[in-house]
């Protein structure tokens, strides 16, 4: 029988563990990728949930070399799909050819398309028609493709990060809310300062320095989204997380007058879905095995963004979703007298 003491230091030496692979991680991607902390952290924090990543910005910011040097540092298998108007799902999923044998015979063969990697970089997402779009989302939600009469299951662990410009909207096809819903985080990707830039020049514009090195392999990352899973959340804290998703709709019970006048729709249960997971991977960050109500708030923008719905009079007057979740944080309390309980280890779905 294992004693409380060794399965506590066992947990202990799990978490650290855990805590020194990433420490690792961000240093080697801090070699090519210069700043963006918030957003490396973000879409590592997708890695290790089992989501995917929205990653907004304007041209030339690094996050195409972002995606290759994570799949070069987590050694995973890469590639990039340039999303066009004249894309079509077989481009992206594969298709089934009629193949000639050695001896002449004909048989037919599925040849696999580029979603059939450990990372699949769709860049600039919102260009292909909403046909084409609608080709991830079996990928991103189910983890598998079917193509025809037959499914096939993709390789773990699968991630998709996609990029969106926000200037040049002629001639794009925004994402449905149903799409923009499979997405764990919506990361914006900011202009880098003075320091930044000269850093940025002196690494690009100098001696080249190949790819980077491999920290971490396939196992490691499976077995880092398990230990995800077996953190626990105090039942206080996924109490705080749900009252937060609820204040996302204007109709919910502590829901500030910004959402009440400008929100039209707010987040689903996928949304307190990617926030308790989120607040799990950001305690391990830290070192700790139990996810906070400090959590919980930190990662609540990214998980929520994109799912709160701004109605007419919200665009008109140029509200954000940010604006919304900023005032709901504030407004919503962190206890609710009449709620009961201990410490849950919530092991939800993934998002």
């Amino acid at each position: 029988m294992t004693e409380p003491n060794d399965v506590s230091s066992q947990v202990r030496a799990q978490v650290e563990h855990f805590r020194q692979q990433i420490a690792t991680a961000r240093e080697e991607i801090g070699r090519a990728i210069i700043g963006n902390r918030e957003v490396v952290d973000g879409v590592l924090t997708c890695m290790l949930a089992g989501g995917h990543a929205l990653l907004e910005g304007v041209p030339g910011l690094g996050k195409t070399m972002l995606v290759r040097t994570l799949s070069e540092v987590m050694h995973l298998t890469f590639s990039r799909i340039q999303f066009t108007p004249d894309l079509m799902p077989a481009d992206i999923l594969g298709t089934t050819v009629i193949d000639e044998t050695q001896h002449g015979a004909k048989a037919f063969e599925f040849r696999k398309g580029p979603i059939f990697a450990n990372i699949v970089l769709a860049d600039e997402i919102n260009r292909a028609t909403p046909k084409t779009q609608s080709a991830l989302l079996e990928a991103m939600q189910e983890h598998r493709v079917s193509v025809g009469r037959q499914t096939y299951t993709l390789d773990e662990p699968f991630v998709v990060l996609a990029t969106q410009n926000p200037l040049e909207m002629e001639g794009t096809y925004p994402l449905p809310e149903a799409q923009l819903d499979r997405f764990l985080f919506k990361l914006y990707v900011p202009f880098p300062n003075r320091e930044e830039l000269h850093q940025i020049l002196d690494l690009t514009t100098g001696e080249s320095h190949g790819r980077r090195s491999a920290v971490l392999d396939k196992e490691s990352i499976l077995a880092m989204q398990k230990l995800v899973r077996q953190v626990p959340i105090a039942r206080h804290v996924q109490d705080y997380a749900i009252r937060v998703l609820q204040a996302t709709h204007p109709e919910g019970p502590e829901s500030p007058d910004i959402a009440k006048r400008y929100v039209r729709f707010g987040a689903s249960p996928r949304g307190a879905q990617a926030v308790l997971l989120a607040a799990k991977i950001r305690a391990l960050f830290e070192g700790r095995f139990a996810g906070s109500i400090d959590d919980v708030r930190a990662v609540a923008l990214p998980a929520l963004r994109h799912r709160v719905l701004l109605n007419f009079e919200g665009e008109a007057e140029g509200i954000k979703s940010d604006q919304v979740i900023e005032a709901i944080l504030k407004s919503v309390g962190e206890t609710k007298a009449g709620l009961t309980g201990g410490a849950k280890g919530a092991h939800v779905g993934a998002a």
